[in-house]
Order: C-alpha cells, then structure tokens, then sequence
C-alpha cells in the first residue's frame, strides 16, 4: 500500500512538473516577444528623436518605398559587409548613387545615428556626401554619392588595381584621405573620430578621388577635447591603435585615428597587407617592421617601382612609420602629416622602430575578441 501511496506521488509530481512547462511554455515565449518588442520600440523612439531633434541640418528623408523605386526592387547589388547592403540606384534627376541598407545592429541604432549625425553636417571633398536615409523602425537606408571605383582595398590588394593606379596617383589618394580626416579632427565645429579608417572604407570616384566613409563607428566630442571617453575598444583589428586595448601607455585620443591612417598608408605603400602569413621570407610576414629595416639601412625596398617614384614610396613609408608609433604621443597630428606628406623627403627623420604593444604586457588575445 505504502509503495502504491510513493507510486502515486511520484505521478503526480512528475505530471504537475510537465503540465507546469507545457502550460508556461507559451507565457515565456509571449514574455520574450514583448521584451523584444519594448527594446526596438525604444530603439526606433531613440533614432526618431533624434531625427526630429536635428531636423534642421539633416539631408533628405526618403519612405521605404522611394528607396525600393529608387533600387529599382533592389535589382543591382554593389556589396554586402557585416552592416548590410550597398544597391546601386537612381534619382529621379538621374542622379546614380549607392544605398546602403543596414541590418538591425547591436548597437540600438547608434550607428545609423551616428552615420546620420557626422555626415549629415560634412561637406569636404574628401568625406563621402550622405544624399539622404530612410528611416522606418526596423528599414533603415542611408543614401550616398555613387563611387564608382569602389573602395581602395580593390584597388592596391588585386593585380587588376596595379592596370590603373600607378604610384604617383597612389600618393595623390593619400593626400586626399589625410586631408579628409584632418577636416574630421580640426574642420568642423565638432571633433570627429572615426575609429575605422582602413583601405575598405576609403571609396574612390570616377576621377579616383578618396573619400572616407562608413561613420557607423564614428564619436563627435567637443573640439578642444584631448582624451575621449570609451567603454569599449572599436574599429578593426590591423588598424586599431593599441591604445585601445592597452590603457597604460595613453589615453584615447584623434592619435587613434593617426595610427590607423598610419598602417594604411604602409598597406598603400606596399600594396600587401601589413599581416601576409604567405610573406616569402618569415621577416615579411609583417610589413611595417620588415620595411624598416630596409629604410632604415638605405636598401633598396623589394617592391616593383620605377626609380623616379621610389622617393615617394618611401616617403610615404617613413611618415607611416610616424604614424604607428606605440606612444600616442609620439605619433603626429593629421595636420603634421599632411606637412610630412608634402614636403621634402630630406626633412624627414627616421623614427624609432615601431612597436607592437608594450614590452611589460603581456598579449591577451581574449581582450581583442572580448571587445569587438
């Protein structure tokens, strides 16, 4: 009788324990809906306060539906990446440009405002123009001049670049994006960092004029601000300054921004990426401190040049080698670099061997996957 009674209460037990998350089941599934739904609500009620709020010098406001005619159903697809993508399309004036179309990101929209609120005030040769956007809650669009040569990775990482950019046009390209982000940090009445400046997000026009792009990263701060605040390192790993993983060796500043210019002009200079694990000798694995060496004692660099534009490249190498010093202030202004590009390659003085992070840190490797 008594192992009947335990039989009994042991069914019971297990049928109300199965009845409980059959009959809940449902009710945390609703849960979970609604919560999702009060985050994008606030979100979307967070980006169109904003839109209000700035109303006055924001670009054009498209619907959804102008940017489907404008795409033309989104036929013609230029390329995607980690934020959405890029269509070709046409104005009404006949006007071609390229909309960007953003997926829902982690970041709450921020970086659709952030896209919204540096571009929409830029006007610089330099600086991709931003046409207009679309915003409706989770349809999100942003509307830029059409580049048509692409961005500047498929130009110096591809053979088929080298049929159309010599170096001398290379070194025009450089002036152009330094000239660019020096407006960012010292043209406007907001400081601009970008916090992603690499060779993909450097778009280039029919005449192959570079304009920096992609803000979806960028942080505007008061102009007379010499260290910002971060809660998180951003960009991407190659181009980001190590003080943004390293806070011991200086505060995080516009020299962030100098450090990543820095290692793209050496990837321009060299037409390679900084990092090549295919390099032929295991030296050349990675560039800048390889191409140092070879600077540094007068040798000829093992890239494929004319003589006449050998003092270019090297130029631009030794104002790269600046640029990616460890110290942040040891690194020059935008301003400065600009000067160094221009000038005599005489004047130039060699700096010390960069280095790759500080000699009493030791690597983590989970902080960069942590932060990104």
């Amino acid at each position: 009788m008594t192992l009947w009674i335990i039989g009994d209460f042991i069914f019971l037990l297990v049928y109300f324990c199965v009845a409980k998350f059959v009959i809940g089941m449902p009710f945390v599934g609703i849960s979970l809906i609604c919560i999702y739904r009060r985050r994008h609500l606030a979100m979307d009620k967070n980006i169109e306060e904003f839109l209000q709020s700035h109303n006055n010098f924001l670009p054009i406001r498209y619907s959804y539906s102008n940017i489907k005619k404008i795409t033309t159903n989104f036929k013609h697809k230029l390329g995607e990446g980690g934020y959405g993508y890029v269509y070709k399309g046409t104005l009404r004036s006949g006007k071609e440009v390229a909309i960007k179309i953003l997926k829902q990101s982690k970041f709450q929209g921020q970086d659709f405002i952030n896209e919204v609120a540096t571009i929409g005030r830029i006007y610089h040769v330099n600086v991709v123009q931003l046409i207009g956007f679309c915003f409706e809650g989770s349809k999100q669009a942003l509307v830029y001049d059409l580049m048509s040569n692409g961005s500047l990775d498929k130009q110096i990482f591809t053979e088929e670049g080298n049929k159309f950019l010599d170096y001398k046009k290379i070194y025009e390209i450089a002036l152009g994006v330094a000239r660019g982000i020096e407006y960012l940090h010292r043209g406007c009445d907001m400081q601009i960092l970008h916090f992603d400046i690499k060779p993909h997000n450097i778009l280039l026009d029919k005449n192959f004029t570079p304009k920096v792009s992609d803000f979806g990263l960028a942080k505007l701060y008061p102009a007379n601000n010499s260290i910002v605040s971060l809660t998180a390192a951003r960009g991407t790993l190659g181009y980001m300054a190590p003080e943004l993983f390293y806070r011991n060796i200086g505060g995080v500043s516009y020299k962030a921004d100098v450090y990543s210019f820095g290692m793209l002009l050496m990837e321009m200079a060299g037409r390679r990426k900084n990092i090549n694990a295919n390099a032929e000798h295991s030296s050349q694995i990675y560039f800048p401190l390889w191409v140092y060496d070879q600077v540094n004692e007068e040798k000829s660099v093992e890239i494929e040049i004319v003589a006449d534009e050998r003092m270019v490249i090297r130029k631009m190498i030794i104002v790269a080698l600046w640029c990616i010093q460890l110290n942040p202030d040891h690194r020059p202004s935008m301003s400065k670099v600009l000067e160094m590009l221009e000038g005599d390659i005489d004047e130039l003085q060699m700096p010390p061997k960069p280095l790759i992070y500080p000699h009493d840190v030791p690597v983590n490797n989970d902080e960069y996957s942590n932060n990104l």
